[in-house]
């Protein structure tokens, strides 16, 4: 990877921040592109002198995408949603990228999906996803696909979540507590995407599904994200019913679940084949070996108290 030019599209987000950099250490330059360069500009202390770099880009925007990935070598798509418009982010979105990517000439496009990924989805988010795979297929055959499960890491939205959630009240409704989430570690998908640039005649035309070594039901990781932050809330796994009628609300604000997030959550977030962290040669980080040092701030006595030192 040393100096080739990776483009990350939406480089300045959580799976970004990592995936950046994983390439920065090993040598490549990087150009950070998204819709607000200044918001990434933190991520310049991560490599030399001049081996970041920044750029302006909307993936709605077909003719800003051009610019941003001009003059690269490989290509990373990492823009997605969990609000809005998914057709025009998530399919149109992506669909974009790749013909950019092809048009430029680049060796290697890795596109970071989901797992649920699936045009035949009951949800408006899987089926944007599936579709903005068959347009990444049709544009660049040679692409590397990723599906990751849920992602954690220190800035994620999944965990952090809940351990909020949990500090701050007494009682915690669960929904869908049978449901299966196999979480992978940020630092473990960023390896498999620089593994996929640094060998896209190996790793490419192929999609990899990317879980950690643990598979947990919402209702056991909510307990396990209690444990871990020392609370003992009254845990309440709430029938089916219940959770379709909060659905039915999600149009207000605040609303704990949105109706899509629901269909979601039908079915479990686990990988169904192959392991790609097993055929990339990465060994799956467990949840328990990092998320219980950050977590520490959601203790009632902080990093200080007994439970923060043992830590």
């Amino acid at each position: 990877m040393k100096d080739r030019l990776v483009t990350l599209i939406g480089g300045g987000g959580f799976v970004g921040r990592y995936v950046a950099q994983d390439l920065l250490k090993a040598g490549a330059r990087v150009r950070i592109a998204q819709r607000d360069p200044k918001s990434a500009f933190y991520l310049k202390t991560q490599g030399g002198l001049g081996q970041t770099q920044f750029a302006a880009v909307d993936v709605t925007k077909p003719e800003s995408i051009a610019r941003a990935v001009h003059g690269s070598d490989a290509v990373v798509n990492l823009v997605g949603i969990l609000s809005g418009d998914f057709h025009r982010v998530q399919t149109e979105g992506a669909g974009n990228v790749a013909k950019a990517a092809a048009a430029t000439g680049v060796a290697a496009l890795v596109h970071v999906s989901a797992i649920g990924a699936d045009t035949e989805s009951p949800s408006a988010y899987g089926r944007s996803k599936g579709e903005g795979e068959a347009a990444v297929r049709a544009a660049f055959p040679t692409a590397t696909i990723l599906r990751p499960s849920i992602v954690f890491g220190r800035e994620d939205q999944f965990v952090n979540r809940f351990a909020g959630m949990i500090s701050a009240v007494p009682v915690v409704p669960v929904l869908r507590a049978k449901a299966k989430f196999q979480p992978v570690y940020v630092g473990d998908v960023a390896k498999a995407v620089t593994q996929a640039l640094a060998e896209p005649e190996r790793f490419g035309s192929t999609t990899y599904e990317l879980g950690g070594p643990d598979v947990l039901t919402m209702g056991a990781l909510i307990r396990w994200i209690a444990e871990a932050i020392g609370r003992d809330p009254t845990i309440i796994e709430l029938p089916d019913v219940a959770g379709a009628a909060l659905s039915n609300l999600g149009f207000l604000p605040g609303a704990p679940i949105t109706r899509d997030q629901w269909k979601m959550l039908q079915s479990d977030n686990v990988v169904t084949g192959a392991n790609g962290l097993d055929i990339f040669g990465i060994a799956a980080t467990p949840l328990d070996s990092v998320a219980p040092g950050w977590l520490v701030r959601y203790r009632r006595e902080g990093r200080f108290g007994p439970l923060g030192q043992a830590a």
